[in-house]
């Protein structure tokens, strides 16, 4: 009797980095004969966790399902489990200290060892802990499972030079590390040759691409180069910082017609005071200018931020100078967190630690604020006529309400009415606004037209033919959306 190949599952945490890490890890265990587990199944012969270290709680939601999964692998002859990313690297030999029964243990660095180091702890039935200090190969040169047939990440870098005090990501992914253009054109080009329409652009500083060839505009030029490239109809980016946002960068947005006219820019805080401590290189002037002026190159675009609450020594004077900054900014969308300790960062010794209570008020003003605000620009969006890009399991209610969901052009989330005829996700409707909430749009009146795209052919060659059953993936946002709150916004909200 054939033996069945052994079946994985990925449960990821965190930024799109991490996400895009999971698609290769899926890659590498399928390319190695492994088979997704199905939605169903009870367990998975191998279970593989992709770690973020950036929130307070990140180690007690990795040992409570650690915890969770014990008794399940010790009724399981030779299932396995595998820790990776960001609290892997941190934390190493700590995990299986914590959690013996873990089986494999790997870094932000080596994920391409991953396979290797499951077959090493089964044959020598020993934990595996291999964390590598520095790059073993891009990643990009992993094999992928890509999980959207329509839309896709694409690495342009990875690791950060930055030294924020508050974040431990740069000590984890290292120094910032280029890929070249060729490389980086040549997979876009390969990804719409599969039907792909839509690719987003990564990298943990996103626009300071460029620093390790030695040339500035180096990201205005990839985003000029992709719009030559025939049948990417969408370009976005993520995550920017404000420090090496340029003019050229912006006139590129604007005049590349497949770049999107949505921007995500982490502010952080209003404060220079905290600013300058938080080690940002620009100050509220800088950045309300850097929104001036995309505003003018781009009046219909979408902006969206990360901001942090009551890191240490902020005084409400401080507090009241973010609040003018969202004022000022007019964000459709922010990812606010309260600030948390993470051991190993500057900030987690400062003085000045601000009582719960105190962050949790300021917290919930800013939440209040900025909920006004999304509402308030959401609604200058009714009776406009938007090409929607139709989506996958963006619409909780769509089965129910009878509506489909998609992304505008400007990334917001859109409900519309079912048109009569067939459409997939990956192809484009026409419709009209008619309502606006703080957080989606709605299109209660029919399609005004239908586009059919290969990117829905490609949705379709995929979901019709035999396959082995789905991956689960879990925590994971969809492709071409902003991440869920409470997990950060890309780049794990430190950019």
């Amino acid at each position: 009797m054939t033996e069945l190949p052994r079946n994985y599952k990925v449960v990821t945490y965190g930024c799109q980095m991490n996400v895009h890490d999971s698609e290769r890890l899926s890659g590498l265990l399928e390319d190695a004969g492994y088979v997704p587990a199905p939605k169903d199944a009870e367990g998975a012969d191998v279970v593989v966790f992709n770690t973020c270290a950036v929130r307070e709680n990140a180690d007690n939601r990795l040992y409570g399902n650690l915890g969770q999964l014990a008794p399940k692998k010790a009724a399981r002859p030779g299932m396995q489990i595998a820790v990776g990313g960001c609290l892997a690297q941190k934390d190493r030999d700590t995990i299986v200290k914590k959690a013996p029964w873990v089986d494999v243990v790997f870094g932000t660095h080596n994920i391409g060892k991953l396979p290797v180091l499951l077959e090493r702890a089964r044959v020598q039935e020993e934990a595996q802990v291999e964390i590598a200090e520095s790059l073993e190969a891009f990643p990009s040169t992993l094999p992928t499972r890509r999980e959207s047939a329509y839309a896709a990440w694409v690495s342009i870098s990875v690791g950060c030079n930055n030294t924020c005090t508050f974040c431990i990501v740069p000590a984890l992914r290292g120094k910032e590390k280029d890929r070249r253009p060729g490389d980086i054109l040549a997979e876009i080009e390969a990804l719409v040759g599969e039907g792909v329409s839509e690719i987003t652009l990564l990298g943990q500083n996103v626009n300071a691409y460029g620093s390790d060839i030695g040339d500035r505009e180096a990201f205005s030029k990839l985003l000029r180069a992709c719009g030559k490239i025939e049948g990417l109809e969408r370009v976005r980016f993520t995550s920017p910082h404000p420090r090496d946002f340029t003019d050229d960068v912006i006139a590129a947005m604007a005049e590349t017609p497949n770049v999107m006219p949505q921007l995500h820019m982490p502010l952080q805080s209003g404060s220079d005071t905290v600013l300058k401590a938080m080690r940002r290189s620009y100050r509220q002037e800088r950045f309300l200018g850097i929104i001036e002026k995309v505003r003018a190159a781009m009046p219909d675009a979408a902006i969206s931020t990360d901001i942090i609450v009551g890191f240490p020594g902020e005084t409400e004077e401080d507090f009241e100078q973010t609040l003018h900054t969202v004022r000022e900014s007019r964000f459709a969308q922010a990812f606010t967190f309260q600030y948390s300790k993470r051991p190993g960062t500057p900030a987690a010794e400062m003085e000045g630690q601000i009582p719960k209570e105190v962050v949790q008020a300021r917290y919930e003003r800013l939440v209040a604020l900025q909920e006004e605000i999304s509402w308030e620009e959401n609604k200058k969006q009714v009776g406009r006529v938007l090409e929607v890009m139709v989506a996958e399991g963006e619409g909780r209610k769509d089965d129910a309400t009878r509506r489909l969901s998609g992304r505008a052009p400007d990334n917001r989330l859109v409900h519309f009415t079912r048109p009569e005829e067939p459409v997939r996700p990956g192809d484009m409707v026409t419709v009209e606004i008619t309502y606006a909430a703080p957080h989606h749009l709605l299109a209660e009146g029919p399609a005004q037209a239908v586009r059919r795209t290969r990117a829905g052919d490609a949705w379709e060659k995929r979901n019709t033919a035999p396959a082995a059953p789905a991956g689960v993936m879990l925590g994971l946002p969809t492709i071409g959306a902003p991440a869920p709150a409470p997990a950060p916004a890309a780049g794990c909200g430190c950019d």
